[in-house]
């Protein structure tokens, strides 16, 4: 089975968007629940490019600044002088 690319959501976009007009509730129900999930599916995208950005790697700064020259200093393998 291939993976679901942009093509293909957009297929399944539109069955949606056409169950949604039916007259059967059921259909109407189907149709809402496959523009959920593609919903779901591209938050998911969202979240997994920003997970794998490289400003999602870089480690968190010390808030105080005495405590940012005390990392600097311990990088460089000399003191923070005060």
């Amino acid at each position: 089975m291939s993976r679901l690319d942009e093509e293909k959501l957009e297929l399944l976009r539109r069955w949606g968007e056409g169950l949604q007009h039916d007259t059967r509730e059921e259909l109407r129900a189907a149709g809402r629940a496959i523009l959920l999930l593609i919903e779901e599916i591209e938050h998911l995208h969202v979240d997994l490019w920003s997970e794998r950005s490289p400003a999602a790697a870089e480690p968190e700064l010390p808030s105080s600044l005495l405590a940012r020259l005390g990392q600097f200093g311990r990088r460089t393998g000399g003191e923070a002088t005060s």
